[in-house]
């Protein structure tokens, strides 16, 4: 760490895909470096707490492996020789081959690539101007969302909730399938204000973990049977007088069909589901039927199960069924981006559109890129991406479809990045990227009320180029002569600003935010759902959802259950697999991020995975040894770690290390599915059945 006193500290935005989005106080030192990077104390959310990952951040920024130079691959693929270039070169052959592609295949052939490596709108989003003009695949961004929000929406009609903040207002905070003290330190920060004044705090998941460490209750349950505990407490709360009557009959669908369901979804039945005991349940049930302030922080982790938009929207169920969201610290949050009113015509290029070309899924990206034809939707194959703020080759599911098609030759592939991930690897041309410091963007918080700008403020390394600068140059050199591609990036978030109604973008340099907080009785849906007819829907109806978002059905609509319940449709064990695997995030890396710098390096340890004492003495494994998990989509070594605060059954693999990080270099989403989950996809992370034994 620089020793330097800093000469100032400005503030900023953490650009990384968690709902926190902290606000940053960043010291910058005389020497151009980056020094301390720390929680914004006068941010309410915030509140001064940041991750330690983020708290380390000048190890990243300034770190030796960073990209510096354009790089044309020099010898097979992923053999690691390359040659510097020029950035005209560069660009001159990125042009040139995607013509060659778009006269040759046509314009579906072309597929942009990018997630949320930064989830700051113009460096993240602005991918979609060349997709937009140039007529080229769309992308059905599936990988993180596709389960969780859907299932949000069946209930309340929108992706918005509670003001987070009032979990310390709560007398009960339920955190549901996250793992905070690793994903979302605010909400521990908040949550724990309200214990300190008796607030009780339960954690929901499939291990004892972290965040569950800090609970007066703690329920462990089998992975993808979260719908099963919901419904059941939900039959507790009627057969006991806990449901709040008068207001399901005023707010909600509640009708005698659906009470006459839940009476078969009785504590033992649910037992015998979750692997938790009747008494756990109906305790579970009775402190949130009695205590009205109980606010749900429904998480993203156990919504990654085939049956992980079911079991979402049945955990939301449950305040509905009390009436919490009456109350203030009551109700339930999981995510605000259905309420920003943001317009991004110009950044994203809405008005360029060029024809209507398909939309690839992106959690297919191995059988799009491997030629299966219903992943392609019966079109042409894809020769040419450009990928941008994410890293296939490690974090998309089934990794031996996913590397196949990255190695293909006929595939030109462009990768812009801050490192030599493991996509970079594989590509033809290596472009560098520029870091949240170095260039201008603003951010939303998915899980808070803000919007927030973080400007540039540090100069960049080498000849790193800004995502938004590479489009436009791209465009550009494609013949593209529209103002959208010659506008800098801070003209967009000042013209994004404007279209959207903000305050003008010197103003917002001012506090470095948009407060978007929604009054608090329309948060908490007090005079209503956003259903049109203000109810809350027990009862969902996915087509409604689909058409709120524009999702397309991956499965036969008739198979959805009719009622919030338990929907028994993820991957089943066998004898041969006769384990369910979890791969849950690690707390020093976040996705991919992180796992090249040294302090997460060091905290984190080599890969492992957590298997019960039990399961561990059947198998004669022990603290330490060698280990291979598999099934049918591959094999993955790690090292096993005994662990008793999981159910029989369960392993746990904590953490998107590096491929090559691993015995055999094979990472652990070889193990995972691509095969979009219903109703409308999304990539089952936690979902997969697998056996395990000894590496010889």
């Amino acid at each position: 760490m620089n020793a330097q006193a800093p000469i100032r500290t400005i503030r900023s935005v953490c650009p990384h895909d968690c709902p926190s989005v902290c606000a940053l106080d960043v010291d910058l030192l005389a020497d151009g470096t980056v020094g301390r990077v720390r929680g914004a104390k006068d941010d309410p959310y915030t509140a001064g707490v940041i991750c330690e990952k983020v708290a380390r951040y000048a190890e990243r920024i300034h770190h030796p492996d960073r990209l510096l130079h354009p790089m044309r691959r020099a010898g097979p693929k992923g053999e690691g020789q390359w040659q510097r270039i020029s950035w005209d070169e560069a660009l001159d052959e990125i042009a040139s081959k995607f013509l060659a592609v778009e006269q040759t295949h046509g314009a579906e052939s072309v597929w942009p690539y990018f997630y949320a490596g930064t989830m700051g709108h113009v460096q993240r989003d602005g991918i979609e101007r060349l997709r937009a003009v140039r007529g080229y695949s769309h992308q059905y961004d599936t990988i993180c969302t596709g389960l969780s929000w859907p299932g949000y929406i069946a209930g309340t009609g929108l992706l918005g909730g509670v003001n987070p903040e009032q979990m310390a207002e709560a007398d009960c905070v339920v955190i549901w399938g996250t793992n905070a003290v690793h994903t979302q330190v605010n909400v521990m920060t908040h949550a724990m204000r309200g214990k300190r004044r008796g607030a009780k705090i339960v954690v929901i998941d499939i291990y004892r973990n972290a965040t569950m460490e800090q609970a007066d209750m703690g329920l462990v349950l089998r992975p993808g049977t979260d719908g099963a505990l919901a419904v059941a407490v939900m039959h507790v709360l009627l057969r006991d007088g806990l449901a709040d009557r008068e207001y399901m009959s005023k707010f909600t669908d509640f009708s005698p069909e659906f009470e006459s369901h839940l009476q078969t979804r009785d504590p033992q039945w649910a037992a015998d589901i979750t692997g938790l005991s009747v008494a756990e349940i109906e305790a579970f049930a009775h402190l949130v039927g009695k205590t009205k302030r109980t606010f749900f922080r429904l998480g993203y982790g156990f919504s990654r199960q085939r049956n992980g938009a079911t079991a979402v929207h049945a955990a939301l169920c449950i305040p509905a069924m009390t009436g919490a969201w009456q109350h203030r610290g009551g109700g339930a949050f999981h995510s605000n981006s259905g309420t920003w009113g943001l317009d991004k015509s110009q950044l994203e290029g809405t008005g360029l559109q060029k024809g209507q070309p398909r939309a690839l899924d992106m959690s297919e990206i191995g059988p799009v890129l491997t030629g299966d034809s219903k992943a392609l939707q019966g079109g042409k194959p894809v020769y040419a991406m450009i990928v941008q703020n994410t890293n296939p080759a490690t974090v998309a599911p089934d990794q031996t479809l996913v590397r196949r098609g990255l190695l293909r030759e006929d595939l030109f592939l462009v990768v812009h990045e801050q490192f030599m991930t493991e996509t970079a690897e594989l590509a033809d041309i290596v472009l560098p990227a520029t870091m949240f410091l170095e260039h201008n963007d603003y951010y939303t918080r998915g899980g808070h009320t803000r919007v927030l700008y973080g400007p540039a403020v540090v100069e960049r390394p080498g000849e790193a180029w800004s995502n938004h600068e590479v489009i436009n140059a791209i465009a550009q050199r494609l013949g593209q002569t529209e103002a959208t591609f010659a506008a800098t990036d801070r003209d967009v978030v000042a013209d994004t600003f404007a279209r959207s109604g903000f305050p003008a973008l010197e103003e917002v340099e001012q506090t470095g935010y948009v407060d978007k907080e929604r009054p608090d009785g329309v948060a908490r849906f007090a005079h209503g759902f956003a259903w049109p007819d203000g109810r809350f829907r027990f009862k969902p109806d996915w087509q409604a959802v689909a058409d709120k978002k524009g999702y397309r059905w991956s499965c036969n609509p008739a198979i959805m259950p009719r009622f919030a319940d338990h929907w028994d449709v993820t991957e089943k064990t066998d004898a041969e697999h006769p384990f369910k695997l979890a791969t849950s995030p690690a707390r020093a890396f976040l996705n991919s991020s992180f796992n090249q710098t040294p302090g997460s390096l060091k905290r984190e340890g080599e890969p492992s995975v957590f298997i019960r004492i039990e399961d561990a003495v059947r198998l004669g494994i022990v603290e330490g040894d060698a280990v291979i998990v598999g099934n049918r989509r591959g094999s993955v070594e790690l090292t096993a770690r005994l662990h008793n605060g999981l159910a029989q059954g369960v392993l746990i693999a904590e953490g998107l290390h590096r491929n090559k990080a691993h015995r055999g270099g094979r990472g652990i989403n070889m193990l995972t599915s691509a095969e979009p989950a219903p109703p409308f996809g999304g990539a089952a992370f936690h979902d997969a059945a697998v056996w395990i034994r000894k590496a010889l």
